[in-house]
């Protein structure tokens, strides 16, 4: 039940965000420390990076830092300043006197202005209530702070500032209780408008090998390619304080949407801590087309969305699946493919503005071809209305830069393509399962999705070490010969493992019903099959070591992967 407490304000409590610490971050030694902003921008160089309660709050802190560094340092514009930025280790000098200058909208207490709320935020009963709305619960069920429940009472000043960024760009969608002055309240309630903005994305961001890396490479020129940034951009703070209720507005560039305000939200505190919130919608904002905007996602044309608004292309963001390894999914990274086709078609995906930036700096020669970074994705799952969040996905690639060369395709489409033999592989170990099943009388389904989830575990690991020294190939195609000559040895050792767990029943087998007629299907035949489906899938690689009945022996990344 939700309890009153005194207005926020009352006690005259500062908590100025430019220069307390609340921000985590991971230095090189492997220390974990909290920084102010300050901090954080002045020793950016010497920070691996920010770490957060949760991925999706490591997500929005990054984008708030990436709203600061724009707008401190008024671009880049395009990439002869980008240049300058990444050649000068002091590049963020510029951010301490903007901090200085707009330092009063960043004091999480302010009883007039407070940092990303709204100061006259009020129920009709002046109600406040549990911390629980701003802090995630993930899983769903299974609160984070475990050890706070049944609820969270009380969060530090430094924790509350963390869980309102991350209210704004994760909070749930369902039902929530009106404001005085929202004119969306019906009967005290505000029914459901959607999940913050960053929810609505798939997340994608570039890591360096320091904080100062990652930032200046996720921080993309103004005059970037069917990317657009209005020269009226500015972040929340540059923008009038907030009043309850909505405004129904245009995003501006990536200034704003990096601190995009969805929702309205004022903390309660005392002296120690901040112990109630009252939490409602804000500036709400549909995802549709917003690939000029939002560079942090990849993007997916809907020709559902299309017939239903009756206009072309409609592009939504393309979300990720937590059941499928970022390796896995490299395609939507690294392939690129015209805005238009043949026939004037529109792209079926779009990769994410981010890389498509990353993609111009090693093209226009400013990284080298052997950079080596992270493309880290990171998104929310939402279940019951978007009420909840059920999951959250949090995972990454190591390449190098030359994988995103648009003009030098050869080294994306060979790690597409080890992609594929991975998939072709797998399928083949499904099926192995199956029909080991089927022999013994049993049912496939279940044998052949663990064998399956199991391949690809064991793939994952040579994939990402293969992934990372592509770039060192003279000749990618070779590289790609060494992948499927991998691939073939786990895919064998697998076998074998599923042949040698197959019983006797399945060594005996029995006739099965086929398209062609009957077979007498037993382990030697299924495992004929699989062979002969991996040598069509892979061809016959030469083994690394000895062969034997058995199959060829594993290589050594191959051992340690299926160790």
């Amino acid at each position: 039940m939700p309890e009153s407490h005194p207005g926020p304000g009352s006690n005259g409590l500062s908590f100025d965000l430019t220069t307390r610490p609340w921000i985590p971050v991971l230095d090189h030694d492997g220390i974990q420390r909290e920084l102010s902003l300050r901090e954080v921008f002045e020793q950016a160089g010497r920070l691996r990076r920010i770490v957060g309660d949760l991925p999706t709050q490591e997500f929005a802190l990054l984008r708030l830092l990436l709203a600061l560094a724009h707008d401190a340092l008024q671009g880049p514009g395009d990439i002869d300043d980008w240049s300058e930025l990444w050649g000068d280790e002091q590049c963020f000098t510029p951010v301490g006197p903007y901090l200085a200058t707009h330092a009063v909208r960043f004091d999480l207490l302010d009883p007039v202005r407070p940092f990303f709320q709204t100061a006259s935020l009020r129920t009709a009963k002046d109600e406040v209530f549990s911390l629980n709305r701003i802090v995630a619960d993930v899983p769903n069920g299974e609160p984070f702070f475990s050890a706070r429940m049944p609820g969270v009472e009380r969060l530090t000043f430094a924790e509350a500032a963390r869980w309102t960024v991350h209210a704004h760009a994760f909070d749930t969608s369902g039902i929530k209780t009106g404001a005085v002055g929202d004119s969306r309240a019906r009967s005290g309630k505000v029914y459901p408008l959607g999940v913050g903005w960053g929810g609505n994305l798939g997340g994608v961001f570039v890591e360096g090998r320091t904080l100062r890396e990652t930032l200046l490479l996720n921080l993309v020129a103004a005059d970037t390619a069917n990317f657009a940034i209005d020269a009226d951009d500015a972040p929340a703070w540059r923008r009038e304080p907030c009043g309850p209720g909505g405004v129904d507005r245009a995003p501006t560039g990536v200034r704003d949407l990096y601190t995009w305000q969805s929702r309205r939200l004022r903390l309660h505190f005392d002296d120690h801590g901040v112990t109630g919130v009252v939490l409602g919608y804000g500036d709400p904002l549909h995802s549709r087309n917003r690939q000029h905007r939002e560079p942090m996602t990849a993007w997916r044309r809907s020709t559902v969305q299309e017939k239903k608004l009756g206009e072309s292309p409609v592009y939504l963001p393309r979300e990720h699946d937590p059941e499928r390894a970022a390796w896995r999914g490299i395609a939507s990274l690294v392939a690129t493919e015209p805005a238009r086709g043949q026939g004037g078609e529109a792209a079926a995906f779009l990769r994410p503005a981010v890389l498509e930036w990353v993609a111009r700096l090693v093209t226009d020669g400013e990284l080298e071809r052997g950079f080596l970074v992270r493309a880290r994705v990171v998104a929310a799952q939402y279940g019951t209305q978007q009420s909840v969040i059920d999951e959250i996905v949090d995972d990454h690639v190591a390449m190098a830069v030359v994988l995103l060369h648009d003009q030098d395709r050869r080294y994306a489409e060979q790690a597409i393509a080890a992609v594929g033999d991975a998939d072709r592989a797998v399928n083949a170990l499904g099926d192995l399962a199956t029909n080991l099943a089927r022999a013994a009388g049993l049912d496939g389904e279940g044998p052949r999705a663990i064998a399956r989830e199991q391949a690809y575990a064991a793939l994952e690991s040579p994939n990402r070490h293969w992934l990372h020294h592509l770039a060192q190939a003279d000749d990618p195609h070779e590289q790609r010969l060494v992948w499927q000559q991998q691939v073939y040895e786990i895919a064998v050792t697998l076998g074998k493992r599923l042949m040698d767990a197959a019983g006797e029943a399945a060594w005996q087998g029995r006739t099965i019903e086929l398209k062609k007629g009957t077979e007498w299907l037993n382990s030697a035949l299924a495992d004929r099959w699989f062979r002969s489906a991996l040598t069509k899938a892979l061809g016959q690689p030469q083994p690394f070591g000895t062969t034997s009945d058995a199959g060829p022996a594993p290589a050594p990344d191959t051992a340690k992967a299926l160790a």
